[in-house]
C-alpha cells in the first residue's frame, strides 16, 4: 500500500506564495532541484487542484534543456495526474484526468497503486482534513515573506514524527515528517 505525501516549497513563516500570488523566491537551485527529483522517484500519481496544475503543466514541454530540469521532466510525465476543478474546462496533458470533486474515498483507493503526491495548499488542506496524509514534506526557504498562501491549513491538528532533515547550501531546510497515527 502506498502513501500519500503533501510536499510544498515554503517561506520560513509557511507560505507557498505571497499575497501577490508570487512565489519566484522559491525556485530551486540545481543542488535542491536534484533532491527534490529523488524524492519524486517513486511518486506514481500526482493529485492537484486547478491552480496547481496549472504551475505544473509547464513539464509537459518544459525541462529538455539542462539535466536536472530534464530528469523532472521525465518523472513528472511518466506519473498520472489528476486534477481536482469545478472550472477547468479541460486537462491538457498526457495521462491526466479531470474530477470535479474530492473524493477522499477515491483518494484512498489510488494509494494501493502506490504512493501519492498531493499538490496545492487548498487539495492538500482537504487531504488533511480527511486524515489521508501519510507524510509532509517542507522545503524551508531562508526567506519571509508575511503573508500570502499558507503552506498548512489553519485547522490541521496532527503529531509528526521527524523522518528527514536535510541542509542546503543556499540555506534551504528540507524537513520531512511521517503522520502519527
Amino acid at each position: 500500500m502506498g502513501k500519500l505525501i503533501y510536499s510544498a516549497i515554503t517561506s520560513l513563516d509557511g507560505y507557498i506564495a505571497d499575497e501577490h500570488g508570487e512565489f519566484d523566491w522559491a525556485a530551486p537551485d540545481d543542488e535542491v532541484h536534484a533532491y527534490v527529483n529523488d524524492r519524486e522517484r517513486g511518486i506514481g500519481t500526482y493529485l492537484y487542484g486547478r491552480r496547481m496544475y496549472e504551475v505544473m503543466r509547464v513539464w509537459e514541454t518544459f525541462g529538455d534543456d539542462e539535466d536536472i530540469t530534464r530528469d523532472y521532466a521525465g518523472i513528472w510525465r511518466a506519473a498520472d495526474k489528476v486534477v481536482y476543478s469545478t472550472t477547468l474546462p479541460e486537462a491538457t496533458t498526457t495521462r491526466t484526468r479531470l474530477e470535479r470533486r474530492f473524493d477522499a474515498d477515491h483518494v484512498r483507493k489510488l494509494t494501493d497503486g502506490g504512493d501519492i503526491s498531493v499538490g496545492g495548499a487548498h487539495l492538500a488542506a482537504q487531504a488533511f482534513r480527511a486524515g489521508l496524509v501519510d507524510e509532509c514534506h517542507l522545503y524551508l526557504n531562508p526567506v519571509v515573506v508575511g503573508g500570502g498562501t499558507r503552506a498548512l491549513p489553519d485547522d490541521a491538528r496532527l503529531q509528526l514524527d521527524l523522518m528527514d532533515l536535510h541542509r542546503f547550501g543556499n540555506g534551504v531546510v528540507h524537513l520531512g515528517y511521517r503522520v502519527r497515527r
